[in-house]
């Protein structure tokens, strides 16, 4: 009998690797390892409705009647402990084995903390999980005060998420810029300026970030501010991939979990899919909704049939703050220039190569436009920086 194909993870990518495998045909069995007790969700809701107080319940990736349609055998909560390649069996943490045809790892990341001082401690949150956004959002009703830790793209979601509900927030950024790493300094300053306006109070390379306590609260300070209790802490200066499954089993890592295009590791019987893999374009992991979801389906359709068609979609990702759509299509690179419009709904700011082809193009308030830029990274278009800064200019003409 068929051992079928287990799915380690119970995230985004995994879920949407079954409904795939499903509608692909697949009537084997299907077996899924999460440390979770839900079924499949929705993260990106939890730093922004969920704490808001807009979506109070749990926002599932599918339908009760689609997820049950799926006929999984779940094994939860549970964690995945060992890869037993050679005899194509999972060693789960009861202790029993889990024998697989085909094994797709989506172990997703984990928040990274500053050190050990700032773990287990109550008042100090994380944000990664379903339990995670339930606790913050109940540490918001008696919150007057919170320090979030990292300017990044999850730290500044949840700046906005508290201040929509009231807080004064402080920040603290190690680096001289917000969202350094993925935006030009143009746009860096442009999500300076939002946050300052809606009252963020921001510091910005500040060097090392200390925590100590005063009496039952935690006080937070840097190499240049002074420290400051605060009500409630929210660290938000990364993730870390879980790797050490695939460690332990011996697959080539290299920033994530090194996959083809079709998603598929060193060991042909094993795949991989979401914040895990390593992006086979990019060469790095990409913690993104539509990377998560996109490469799992690719993954899931090269799991059914060897011939089908390889994951070359281009980096993507979005953050709702304030009454701010922030979207970003692509990454920036060295030796280019960049362009900002200014228009009416919100800015935009292209990154252009020295070919003068479309790099990025982050857009405030303005999905149209992020649609038109995919035709133009996808046909290799060069543009004229001079239309694209002249508001009158219609983009449309483009085309």
């Amino acid at each position: 009998m068929s051992s079928g194909i287990v799915i380690i993870g119970g995230g985004q990518a995994a879920g949407w690797a079954a409904k795939t495998l499903r509608e692909g045909g697949y009537d084997r069995p299907i077996s899924v390892v999460a440390d979770e007790p839900w079924d499949f969700y929705e993260r990106p809701p939890l730093s922004k409705s969920v704490l808001s107080g807009s979506a109070p319940s749990l926002t599932r990736l599918f339908s009760e009647e689609a997820q049950a349609a799926l006929d999984l055998t779940w094994y939860r909560p549970l964690r995945a402990e060992q890869i037993m390649r050679s005899q194509q069996c999972v060693m789960l943490s009861n202790g029993q084995r889990l024998p697989y045809d085909q094994l797709l790892i989506a172990t997703g990341s984990r928040p990274r903390l500053p050190g050990g001082a700032w773990q287990h401690q109550p008042r100090i949150h994380a944000l990664r999980s379903w339990d995670d956004a339930l606790a913050l959002r109940a540490a918001f009703a008696d919150c007057r005060r919170l320090a979030v830790v990292g300017g990044g793209w999850i730290g500044l979601e949840i700046a906005a998420s508290a201040r929509q509900n009231g807080i004064a927030v402080t920040v603290f950024e190690r680096q001289p810029a917000l969202c350094q790493r993925s935006v030009d300094p143009a746009v860096s300053a442009a999500l300076l300026a939002l946050h300052q306006q809606h009252g963020v109070e921001l510091h910005l390379d500040c060097g090392d970030i200390q925590l100590s306590q005063q009496q039952a609260l935690p006080q937070i300070g840097s190499t240049h501010t002074a420290a400051q209790p605060f009500d409630h802490v929210v660290v938000g200066i990364g993730i870390e991939l879980n790797l050490e499954l695939a460690q332990q089993a011996g697959l080539a890592v290299s920033n994530g979990i090194v996959v083809d295009e079709q998603g598929r590791t060193s060991d042909p019987a094993i795949f991989a899919a979401g914040d895990v893999a390593c992006h086979p374009q990019w060469g790095f992991s990409l913690q993104s909704w539509a990377f998560a979801q996109n490469q799992a389906i690719a993954t899931a359709q090269a799991m059914l049939d060897s011939q089908a068609a390889p994951y070359q979609d281009l980096p993507w990702l979005w953050s709702d703050q304030y009454d701010v759509n922030i979207q970003i299509l692509g990454l920036p690179a060295a030796g280019g220039t960049t362009v900002m419009r200014t228009q009416p709904g919100g800015p935009l700011w292209f990154r252009l190569g020295e070919d003068r082809c479309l790099q990025q193009l982050v857009a405030f308030n303005d999905a149209r436009s992020i649609k038109l830029a995919k035709r133009w990274m996808a046909s290799r278009r060069p543009l004229d920086a001079a239309q694209l800064a002249d508001p009158h200019f219609s983009l449309m003409s483009l085309r």
